[in-house]
């Protein structure tokens, strides 16, 4: 029982850190709403999507991806912030497991990551995209593997972080290239070979194909394929991060 109360503790810290942040929360939907509204109405004129959807409604599942992709391992710093501050080393002191640590900030940053994306959702009736509610609830299911599996990575990144400076530099260096190459503002069907090789290395190709397919009933990968991928790249993650976490102290 000790070892869930500790996720529950990390957890609701999580959570409490957000809510109480709210110039965080208003800001973070900047950057996606600039990507939807002014490059998607710029490029839709010269493009047609599959089943005749527009560049606005293509790349609406790929912009709540990247709301998700950016709060999810961002929501690691904390971790370096703890460091730097005392706070983690009287958890890893405490008499529970390390894997609570890891299951605790994570279930923590992917429940933010799901709430800024679901804040994205708001505005689908202004692209054009008909959710209904039960298309909501497996957007959502869809969106938490995506924040499972890429606050893992971020976890990974922060485990052995002494500064906040140095994570920023490594994640600028690993996010963009994982955003980029993961189909949110492109279709997978129409690339070249070697991109397309790229593409597939990304796990983040898999999350946005998913939540594309359950939003928009599009995509060019199996969703079990797609499915199986994102499970086994989080229980990769988590694996590596309580190795690290075992490591670092």
């Amino acid at each position: 029982m000790g070892d869930f109360w500790a996720i529950y503790i990390l957890w609701l810290r999580d959570i409490k850190r957000y809510w109480y942040d709210k110039p965080r929360i208003f800001a973070s939907l900047g950057q996606p709403i600039l990507f939807l509204f002014v490059l998607g109405t710029a490029l839709s004129p010269a493009f047609t999507g599959p089943g005749g959807i527009n560049f606005s409604e293509f790349i609406f599942p790929g912009i709540i991806s990247m709301t998700v992709l950016f709060t999810s391992i961002f929501s690691a710093i904390s971790i370096v912030w703890d460091r730097e501050f005392g706070f983690l080393k009287e958890v890893l002191v405490a008499p529970v497991s390390r894997w609570t640590i890891v299951i605790g900030k994570a279930l923590g940053g992917s429940t933010v990551a799901v709430l800024q994306g679901c804040l994205m959702l708001i505005l689908a009736p202004l692209v054009g995209v008909k959710l209904s509610i039960l298309i909501v609830l497996q957007s959502i299911l869809v969106m938490f593997l995506i924040a499972l599996a890429i606050t893992g990575l971020g976890i990974v990144i922060a485990a052995r972080m002494k500064e906040m400076e140095g994570f920023q530099m490594v994640v600028n260096f690993v996010i963009m290239p994982i955003f980029f190459l993961s189909g949110a503002l492109f279709p997978l069907d129409r690339l070249p070979g070697w991109l397309a090789v790229l593409t597939r290395i990304d796990p983040l190709t898999y999350g946005v194909d998913l939540l594309r397919r359950t939003m928009l009933s599009v995509g060019s990968i199996n969703p079990l394929i797609s499915l199986a991928v994102m499970l086994v790249f989080i229980l990769i993650m988590f694996a590596v991060a309580v190795m690290e976490f075992n490591l670092a102290e």
